[in-house]
């Protein structure tokens, strides 16, 4: 007899290399724990649909529950000859069990079944995976509290265009993660559908019943074709899609925190615990963390590509070209947890250097529109509003002022609707708390929606 459990049909033995090449051990051993709990699942169902003994049934769990507790305890050697993890655990049930394990393949193929661990392994993760966004919005949340007070300048083009409550920046990364979360929570209920029962493509001729192993494993219900139940990889797709759009937010916010942490901008302090220092300038402090994570950002979107790459052309159903659909997922996975994590602690312990932001909002002319704004209430219309403040503001540059240090007269020259309430519009606490309406930038807006954020 073949050593293979599917070596029936074949003469010659694997190659050695071919062997090694195909096999999947390596990296799909992560999953055993979710296999132990799918074959359990299948296990008690022939027994109770009477397609197995139901002592059968009983006696396959226990063989299982102790491969579980060897595995956890370190005794288990995966053998690349086996090819899977499903080969490696039903090899060993059927050494630990005798015969009885082998009828535990009744009625499922590895096709259906790898589509099931993967599922349950990928539910445990997104839970996780929940708990770390929600860690790091809540650490966004904290930094938009802690510094109500605090003005910064508002960028177009990396050029100073507004005041903004810095409280208010935090909470555009906040809404960012709310997004992720939200994508992430629909994924979840979208993939979360048995495909055990699907067989090798077709189903299966023995007497299952889907909806009771579904019910135990805490699916929703059952898929409903069986050919896109095995080759169905969407859910892989949807979560690399997710966590690209993920990292990107964190390289938007990492490349912010480098910038704000270099000496020219001076308006944040991170934790020595997330930065290094610089093996020949005992100077310098980099921000290592956010570079990393920012860096992290194409390997994952390499893995989309990667897994877009190798559904882009397989015809139904299952193809061994699925097996490579782990390694992208699994890396995807694992990178943005540890992003997640480090982005949590680094925002959460992360200093704001207030009176340098204030310092900088005040320059660059951020205050013009609100003299336009003033000039349109007065009755003037937009357009020559906006023209009359750009020469305001070629005038303050040719004489080296800022628009609040110009003399009513000096407004006056530019538009005769100018008055001396002037004044009351052009500070940065003006110009930021003028700006009241739901999403905006005064402390009262940010306030409402810190209040919205609590409940």
């Amino acid at each position: 007899m073949s050593s293979k459990l599917w070596g029936g049909r074949f003469t010659q033995p694997t190659d050695k290399f071919v062997e090694e090449f195909t096999a999947s051990i390596e990296f799909d051993q992560r999953l055993y724990r979710y296999d132990i709990q799918g074959s359990k699942a299948h296990a008690e169902m022939l027994g109770r649909q009477r397609i197995i003994a139901p002592e059968e049934a009983q006696q396959i769990i226990a063989g299982l529950d102790a491969i579980l507790e060897d595995i956890e305890a370190g005794k288990v050697e995966f053998s690349v000859a086996l090819e899977d993890i499903h080969m490696n655990i039903e090899a060993r049930l059927i050494e630990r069990i005798g015969a009885v394990g082998g009828k535990l393949h009744t009625g499922r193929s590895r096709n259906d079944q790898v589509a099931l661990d993967i599922r349950l392994y990928l539910r445990d993760e997104i839970d996780s995976i929940l708990d770390y966004l929600h860690a790091l919005e809540k650490a966004l949340i904290s930094q938009a509290q802690a510094n109500l007070d605090v003005i910064m300048p508002g960028f177009t083009h990396l050029q100073t265009a507004q005041p903004v409550l810095y409280s208010h920046h935090m909470l555009a990364y906040r809404e960012m993660i709310a997004r992720d979360i939200s994508r992430l929570q629909d994924l979840r209920v979208r993939f979360n559908f048995l495909p055990l029962g699907a067989g090798a493509l077709a189903g299966t001729t023995f007497a299952i019943d889907r909806e009771w192993v579904a019910e135990q494993l805490g699916f929703a219900g059952v898929t409903r074709n069986s050919l896109d139940s095995v080759s169905d990889r969407d859910f892989a797709l949807e979560f690399c899609s997710f966590a690209s759009i993920l990292m990107m937010h964190l390289s938007r916010l990492s490349e912010e925190l480098i910038i704000w942490s270099s000496a020219d901008f001076n308006f944040i302090e991170l934790s020595d615990a997330f930065c290094t220092g610089s093996s020949i300038m005992p100077q310098k402090k980099n921000p290592d963390v956010p570079e990393l994570v920012r860096g992290k950002t194409g390997r994952v979107y390499g893995n989309l590509m990667s897994m877009l790459t190798l559904m882009k052309s397989l015809p139904l159903a299952y193809n061994k070209d699925m097996q490579e659909d782990k390694e992208p997922l699994f890396d995807t996975i694992d990178t943005i947890k540890g992003s997640l994590k480090i982005f949590a602690d680094m925002i959460a312990q992360m200093q704001v250097r207030a009176d340098n932001m204030r310092l900088a909002a005040a320059r660059g002319f951020s205050t013009a529109t609100d003299v336009a704004d003033y000039c349109v209430r007065k009755g003037l219309p937009f357009r020559q509003a906006h023209e009359v403040v750009g020469k305001t503001v070629r005038y303050c540059v040719e004489n080296g002022k800022d628009i609040p240090d110009l003399t009513l007269d000096e407004f006056r020259s530019f538009s005769d609707l100018i008055d001396a309430d002037i004044y009351d519009f052009v500070t940065l606490e003006a110009s930021v708390n003028a700006r009241k309406a739901t999403g905006g930038t005064a402390r009262e807006a940010v306030e409402r929606e810190l209040a919205r954020l609590s409940k």
